[in-house]
């Protein structure tokens, strides 16, 4: 809520004695503070208010995700548009959770009965709605600080705020590296009392925006006092000298009292042991000699809640994917191949063969498998943030990556395509590149995802044909769509599509009105550049927050990726050095790759091409590149 800057503070001989108490799962929850800005409203039977009541209907259903204790969702268009999220307190049963969320969608009528903005704070949860996006949005407005009468002895006063603000940070920062955004701290006071600390973030923020917010409501806390508690809409503290949340329920850690290594995030593992795999094209013996990676479907079963929908992360073309959680805390993400699925055992086995031998930052690790009757199951580190497309394409998300994160998303995906390409033991072809198959970690760092399609290059191989075209229209160079001949070169165009994605927010496949004739982006970006006026193409989103060097730079580089001929197109490694030195000057951009026009038809606008023939039939015969790796 924009602009609403008023402190509430109230405090109670006993507030704390009921406030957060695990126990009251049996009553209703406990009201803390409702936020009711009372700028905008609405009428009982407009359009908004029949988006409000799907909206908080969707949120307090029997389907909501009370399991995950977090969901977010969203009814209706602008500019009706509402969105909202409820949080439960990270160590609350599922059961007490989808109880405070009914009772708080009740409640809004009492608090708030025609608000277009709310924040509701229970003590075992929290529910806010808003006409504006609030999704993966830090918030510090609708602050509400707490705290115990009694003050600390004057003569510990020093010694106890140390104590709170290193505890409560350091339960900060292991909140906003595991995915649940959630820890619970305890350490000794003295030898008779000990310290509780909780701190939670709605678990839709990045790690650096979590960190943000706990840090800034920490330094709220009145440290003079022997309890105390700050909140905010994204996030939560608060600390006590006793046990004021369920230990058994969460497994409270203790501090670090000496300096260590930071500890290792959730949702992270060790990395697998090397695994022999001898051949380049994947069998069934190639699965069986991974077998030191291999769960038991039972252990993969329990770790998603029996494949939930609420642990449901997205569903691909050969099966869904799935959030699961192991005993010791490690987040992983499942993709479950589905048993209806034609072609999927084929693509279920090249990916496991080629995805075991890769390790690097910006691709996205294998951590198992699992082969049991019909069952075919992948296991992968957990990425919090989704995929690239979620934001890319989101009206209301676009603005979460201004050209400074996307500039580093374009860096991280070029790294990752060069290891595939060049610098890991195999030479990998991905043959899907898009933003869908990029996956943005805690911090926004990309990870290329979904081998099932790529293929494995020989030593001395440089390029391959296939009669079986794979992959997603709109993203394929015109010499594998149309003639199924692919290389390095055909990721390189992939890559050029996808930076353009980047740079405008719009997808290429999309169609477009433009000059009078239909194009896609690829081709709207061509007439913009030999026009001059490239930066037309950026997203509005950044407004004037971008370098125009940095980013016409980029355009460029994307436009050599995508030019016809794929023996014009640079190298991976080349692209990476053409992002990371400026000084390195660039070539003219020939015309791009049109699948459905003649070469020819470009002639006059931008010079000819190389060849003159057209893309229209396909030849059986394949072709050889002489070009060393």
């Amino acid at each position: 809520m924009s602009g609403y800057t008023s402190k509430y503070v109230y405090h109670s001989l006993f507030l704390f004695s009921f406030l957060t108490s695990f126990k009251a799962s049996a009553q209703d929850p406990s009201y803390v503070h409702h936020i009711c800005p009372n700028t905008t409203t609405f009428s009982r039977n407009s359009t908004f208010s029949t988006n409000l009541r799907t909206l908080l209907y969707s949120l307090s259903s029997h389907n909501a995700c009370y399991s995950t204790g977090f969901q977010n969702a969203t009814a209706g268009q602008a500019p009706d548009r509402v969105t909202g999220l409820f949080l439960c307190r990270g160590d609350v049963s599922p059961e007490v959770c989808r109880s405070c969320v009914t009772f708080a969608v009740n409640d809004t009528l009492t608090w708030c009965p025609n608000q277009r903005e709310v924040t509701l704070y229970y003590d075992q949860c929290s529910l806010r709605f808003s006409n504006r996006n609030i999704l993966s949005t830090l918030s510090t407005d609708g602050e509400l600080v707490l705290w115990n009468p009694q003050n600390v002895t004057s003569n510990q006063e020093d010694q106890f705020r140390d104590l709170v603000l290193s505890t409560m940070n350091q339960a900060a920062t292991e909140a906003a590296r595991s995915s649940r955004k959630f820890s619970t701290v305890k350490a000794n006071w003295t030898a008779l009392r000990s310290f509780y600390g909780l701190v939670q973030c709605t678990p839709d923020l990045t790690r650096q925006d979590c960190l943000s917010c706990l840090r800034h409501i920490i330094n709220r806390l009145h440290t003079d006092k022997i309890g105390g508690r700050s909140l905010v809409q994204s996030c939560s503290t608060r600390y006590e000298l006793y046990a004021f949340y369920n230990e058994s329920a969460v497994g409270t850690r203790r501090p670090q009292l000496n300096p260590a290594p930071p500890p290792r995030q959730l949702n992270s593992a060790p990395p697998p042991p090397p695994i022999s795999i001898p051949s380049p094209r994947p069998d069934k013996d190639d699965i069986t000699t991974a077998g030191s990676l291999q769960f038991e479907f039972k252990a993969i079963e329990a770790a998603t809640d029996k494949f939930s929908i609420c642990n449901k992360l997205g569903q691909g073309g050969f099966g869904a994917v799935y959030k699961g959680t192991f005993p010791n805390g490690v987040q992983v993400a499942v993709k479950r191949l589905s048993k209806t699925s034609g072609q999927g055992e084929r693509e279920f086995e090249n990916e496991l063969v080629v995805v075991a031998k890769l390790q690097h930052r910006n691709l996205v690790r294998l951590l198992g498998f699992c082969l049991e009757g019909e069952e075919k199951i992948l296991v992968y580190e957990f990425v919090p943030n989704k995929s690239l497309d979620y934001f890319l394409f989101d009206s209301r998300m676009q603005n979460q990556l201004d050209w400074t994160r996307r500039y580093k998303i374009i860096g991280g995906i070029a790294r990752g395509i060069l290891y595939l390409h060049q610098d890991s033991r195999l030479t990998i072809i991905h043959r899907d590149l898009k933003a869908g198959n990029i996956l943005l970690d805690a911090d926004m760092n990309p990870k290329v995802a979904d081998f099932g399609m790529a293929r494995i290059f020989g030593v001395d191989q440089t390029e391959a044909k296939t009669r079986r075209v794979v992959g997603t229209y709109g993203y394929m160079s015109p010499e594998y769509a149309m003639y199924g001949q692919f290389s390095m070169k055909s990721d390189v165009y992939s890559f050029g599509v996808l930076v353009l994605e980047i740079i405008s927010g719009l997808k290429n496949s999309s169609l477009y009105e433009m000059d009078g004739s239909d194009g896609n982006l690829v081709t709207y970006t061509w007439r913009l550049w030999i026009n001059g006026s490239p930066l037309e193409l950026v997203d509005p989103s950044f407004q004037d927050n971008y370098q125009t060097n940095e980013i016409t730079r980029c355009i460029h580089i994307a436009l050599l990726c995508v030019q016809e001929d794929a023996e014009d197109r640079p190298t991976m490694s080349a692209i990476v050095q053409m992002l990371t030195t400026s000084s390195i000057a660039l070539a003219a951009p020939r015309p791009p790759g049109l699948l459905f026009r003649r070469r020819h038809e470009l002639v006059g606008r931008a010079g000819p091409s190389k060849h003159t023939s057209a893309l229209c039939s396909i030849d059986d015969a394949s072709i050889t590149s002489l070009a060393p790796r």
